[in-house]
């Protein structure tokens, strides 16, 4: 049973190459399917006519047969379906009504010409419904004409050379009729499972797709900010912004190039990693926008997305519990880091530059500023410039302010953000 299913298997997908799209392999399956049943079925009708008495000729059975399985073995060296399909159904058509003829009448065949029917059956499953018309039109025409045929000629066939008994006539009659149903709805069912398994196949394809669309989609919206994103896949244009009022944040490692000297690479990748992907986690919490990583700074920006409230205050929050977890959770911070935190606030250009490994980024005086207080800053403070404390001098508590020099800026007041403000200290 195996074999047989194997050797059906193999036959079904004979010639079927990963080039052919669905549509060619279920034609090509089903023509070679079709090809099986017929081959068969004429060696089965000539031993059934000589069991029941009349012993016809197996020249043509045999012919059939081998041009049958000759032009199919053509087609596997050659590989030209069109072809192919089109001498299997010229034999499929011409074949019945040969028979019929050398037989005698439509009567004493028994209707073998019915046979014929299954070239432009097998037209609409194996070409397409359009170009079947011609194939049924053959049929037809074949008919009538072997109709005629037999009106005119009704006398002469009447004394054909092999005449069949009317039981043994009436018998293929219905087994002809039977049989060539029986074909017509197993190509129908088999082309239809086949076509629900091809349906299969295309919506995995299409599941996976999916699946591979939305893992792009998040990796670039771990790229860039959804809007951001958007924009850039719906067109070409250059996406740069300009932003009145932005906070930037940086917040730089103090001494690591010192620490990371004693370890190796994978374990400065850890740790970077540990901190970082934490302090992803709070922007997140906080609604604020990672611009990136820089070595061992990181940066955040609050204000790009217009809807949100109080931006400044949700990253001055977010830099207080930045220091809180580097001072508390030894677990994340094993080598005892310390934070040097600076946010500036001002105008800034947003943008995305370049057409390769792009990335999301902000320049301005905004973005210096909140670099270089950073870089001025004491380890375990956090600074902020003037225009900053005045967004978030009435929620959160600061140290006096004290004055620093910036290179290229000159004295500038900062401020040294405590925390947020309670009602002790209001």
């Amino acid at each position: 049973m195996s074999l047989a299913r194997t050797f059906l298997d193999r036959l079904r997908n004979a010639g079927i190459t990963d080039a052919d799209n669905e549509e060619q392999r279920l034609q090509k399956s089903l023509l070679f399917f079709a090809t099986g049943l017929i081959c068969l079925a004429s060696v089965v009708w000539l031993l059934l006519y000589w069991h029941l008495g009349p012993r016809f000729p197996s020249n043509l059975s045999f012919a059939l047969q081998l041009l049958l399985v000759g032009n199919l073995l053509i087609y596997l060296k050659t590989l030209n379906f069109n072809v192919f399909r089109w001498i299997q159904l010229s034999l499929f058509l011409f074949t019945p009504f040969i028979a019929q003829w050398s037989i005698g009448s439509f009567i004493t065949a028994s209707g073998m010409s019915l046979w014929a029917l299954l070239a432009p059956i097998g037209a609409v499953l194996f070409i397409g419904p359009r170009e079947s018309g011609a194939w049924f039109f053959a049929y037809v025409f074949l008919t009538a004409l072997s109709g005629g045929f037999d009106y005119y000629l009704a006398d002469s066939l009447s004394m054909a050379q092999h005449p069949v008994p009317p039981q043994t006539s009436a018998f293929f009659f219905a087994l002809n009729f039977a049989a060539v149903s029986a074909i017509v709805y197993v190509l129908l069912r088999y082309a239809d499972s086949q076509k629900h398994q091809a349906q299969q196949r295309l919506q995995e394809a299409h599941r996976l797709l999916q699946s591979e669309q939305d893992r792009s989609e998040r990796l670039l919206l771990n790229i860039l900010p959804a809007p951001i994103a958007r924009r850039l896949k719906n067109g070409n244009q250059t996406i740069a912004d300009g932003f009145s009022e932005v906070s930037v944040m940086f917040a730089d490692i103090v001494s690591f190039t010192r620490v990371a000297e004693g370890l190796t690479p994978q374990q400065v990748f850890a740790m970077l990693n540990k901190i970082f992907s934490c302090f992803d986690e709070l922007a997140e919490k906080y609604g604020l926008e990672k611009i990136k990583t820089i070595g061992d700074a990181y940066m955040v920006a609050a204000g790009l997305d217009t809807t949100s409230k109080n931006p400044t205050e949700a990253l001055a929050d977010m830099a207080l519990e930045m220091c809180s977890l580097l001072h508390h959770d030894f677990s994340i911070n094993e080598m005892r880091l310390e934070l040097r935190i600076g946010i500036g606030t001002g105008p800034v250009v947003a943008g995305v530059v370049g057409k390769k490994k792009f990335i999301y980024d902000l320049w301005g005086d905004t973005v210096n500023i909140a670099s270089r207080v950073t870089t001025e800053g004491t380890p375990g403070m956090i600074q902020v410039d003037e225009r900053t404390y005045r967004r978030l001098q009435w929620g959160f508590d600061f140290q006096e302010p004290r004055t620093i020099f910036l290179k290229g800026k000159g004295n500038m007041v900062v401020h040294r953000l405590i925390g947020r403000r309670t009602a002790d200290s209001a």
